[in-house]
């Protein structure tokens, strides 16, 4: 019986600070801030486009994205950012990245100059 139930793939890649970073500046890819737009204003990631997980919009919003290009997303903690990737996934993205551990874990890695308000 336990042969018959498979896991779904994962649909994402979780990525450290430094991975994130050096990926989300390839040419064409897509930087999303799923963070509530008041965490977006006190500080995001350059060309950071904020599209709030909890928004009853998400999905319709994510829709006028460009699925061939590859979707980084994060959060604050990077719990958010993992429920964004699977719905990009279910969205037919197929390059999907979450920054582990999210904003919490970027100033300590990267330094704060990299944010912007």
């Amino acid at each position: 019986m336990s042969g018959i139930l498979k896991t779904a793939p994962s649909v994402y890649h979780n990525l450290s600070s430094a991975q994130f970073g050096a990926g989300m500046r390839q040419t064409g890819a897509i930087l999303l801030d799923v963070r509530r737009p008041d965490e977006f204003a006190q500080g995001h990631l350059p060309a950071a486009l904020n599209m709030d997980v909890s928004d009853p919009d998400f999905a319709q919003r994510i829709a006028t994205l460009d699925t061939k290009r590859p979707a980084y997303v994060y959060c604050r903690s990077g719990a958010r950012s993992a429920k964004a990737a699977k719905e990009l996934g279910l969205a037919g993205f197929t390059q999907v990245f979450n920054l582990a551990g999210g904003m919490l874990e970027w100033p300590s890695k990267l330094g704060r100059s990299t944010l912007r308000k």
